[in-house]
């Protein structure tokens, strides 16, 4: 089940999910509008390497926006943090960013129970786009979980994402064993 905009607010109000910065007319029916921080990131290297961590340059979106090109992978990352510590969330593309041919993510749109971050954004387009910091570009849906969780995202020894930040952050799928 999708938690609703009242159930949104009384999970907030628990404190078992954290948004900041918290605008409450950003709250939708039954999703959350989250923005386009400021930083964006393009990897060093044309050709990425599942086996070797594969860096990124970083930028900042300026004021007069950026076009983004077709062909380019971006990561870019949400103004807001969020913790979530007992519904499993959601990021998908708003609608009117979808229309603008912008996808926010490759495949990584569900979290982890006890995630606590903001999220980086795998974006690509479908043609030349200009985008803006500080601009809609998706909605955190919140599902029950059934059943108890064992070990939240935020206490697993081997979580790859759960340092703090406010920059895009790279693949990490090197430190994986194959």
């Amino acid at each position: 089940m999708i938690l609703s905009d009242k159930r949104i607010l009384e999970e907030i109000e628990k404190g078992t999910i954290v948004i900041a910065p918290y605008d409450r007319k950003y709250l939708g029916t039954n999703s959350y509008d989250v923005h386009l921080g400021k930083h964006l990131a393009t990897y060093k290297d044309r050709i990425l390497d599942a086996r070797k961590h594969n860096e990124i340059d970083h930028f900042e979106i300026p004021a007069e926006g950026y076009v983004l090109q077709p062909g380019t992978l971006y990561l870019g990352v949400t103004e807001e943090y969020t913790e979530t510590h007992a519904h499993v969330p959601f990021l998908e593309g708003k609608s009117s960013t979808g229309r603008l041919g912008i996808d926010i993510h490759a495949t990584a749109g569900k979290g982890d129970v006890g995630f606590c971050n903001t999220w980086t954004l795998e974006i690509s387009c479908a043609q030349p786009v200009r985008i803006y910091a500080g601009m809609p570009i998706g909605q955190l849906i919140y599902f029950v979980v059934e059943g108890e969780v064992e070990t939240l995202y935020n206490k697993k020894g081997n979580a790859k994402y759960n340092s703090h930040t406010i920059r895009p952050v790279e693949s990490m799928m090197w430190k994986n064993e194959f």
